[in-house]
C-alpha cells in the first residue's frame, strides 16, 4: 500500500515537472519553442517519459491550459475564515501578486491566450476556465453585497475581469506600483458600489 502512495506521488510530481517545462518553454519560445523532446530535456526527464504520459503536443497543452484554469479558480476561492467583504478584497488582489506580475507569467498568460485565439479546443478549454472564474468572482461579489442580483453580480465581475487583464497587460510595459494599486482600488469600486 504504501508503495503505491510514494509511487502515485513520484508520477503526479514527474507529470508536474513536465508541465512546468511546458509553461516555462511557452513562456520563453511561445507555442512553437513547445516540442516532446524540448519538453523532456527541459524537465529533466526522458523523451519516452513525457510520451507516456502525454500523447502529442496538443495533449500537453490541454494539460497546461487545465492546469492555467486550475490556478485561476485558486485565485478567487473563498476562504472560510473571512467575512464576505474581506473574502472579495483579498481576491481583487491576488491577481496583482508579486508571482503573478512578472514579464515571464504575463509573457505565458499573452501565448495561452493567442493559443486560444488560434485553436478552437484550445478556445473551448480557455472558455470554460474564463466562464468558472467569471462565476467566482460574481459568487464573491453575491456573497458580499447579497442585495444584488446574480445577472449584476456577474456584470460587475465582468468589468472587473477587464481591470485586472488591462493591468497585467500594462505592466508588461513597466506601470509603476501605484498604477497597480490603483486599479486593484478601482476593482473594489466596481465591486462594492452601491
Amino acid at each position: 500500500m504504501e508503495t503505491r502512495t510514494v509511487n502515485a506521488g513520484h508520477q503526479v510530481d514527474r507529470q508536474s515537472r513536465i508541465l512546468d517545462a511546458v509553461l516555462e518553454l511557452l513562456s520563453r519560445r511561445g507555442i512553437s519553442g513547445v516540442n516532446m523532446r524540448a519538453v523532456a530535456s527541459e524537465a529533466g526527464v526522458a523523451l519516452g517519459l513525457v510520451n507516456y504520459y502525454y500523447a502529442d503536443k496538443p495533449s500537453l497543452i490541454r494539460a497546461v491550459l487545465s492546469r492555467i484554469g486550475e490556478s485561476d479558480l485558486r485565485l478567487v476561492a473563498p476562504d472560510p475564515d473571512a467575512l464576505p467583504d474581506q473574502q472579495l478584497r483579498d481576491a481583487l488582489r491576488r491577481v496583482a501578486a508579486p508571482e503573478i506580475l512578472t514579464t515571464q507569467y504575463l509573457s505565458l498568460r499573452l501565448h495561452l491566450w493567442a493559443l486560444a485565439q488560434a485553436d478552437a479546443e484550445f478556445a473551448a478549454i480557455n472558455d470554460e476556465a474564463f466562464d468558472q472564474y467569471l462565476d467566482g468572482v460574481a459568487a464573491l461579489i453575491s456573497n458580499a453585497r447579497p442585495e444584488l442580483s446574480p445577472e449584476e453580480c456577474k456584470n460587475r465581475a465582468a468589468d472587473i475581469v477587464v481591470v485586472q487583464n488591462g493591468m497585467w497587460l500594462t505592466s508588461l510595459l513597466g506601470i509603476d506600483k501605484s498604477s497597480i494599486e490603483r486599479s486593484i482600488l478601482r476593482t473594489e469600486e466596481i465591486a462594492f458600489a452601491t
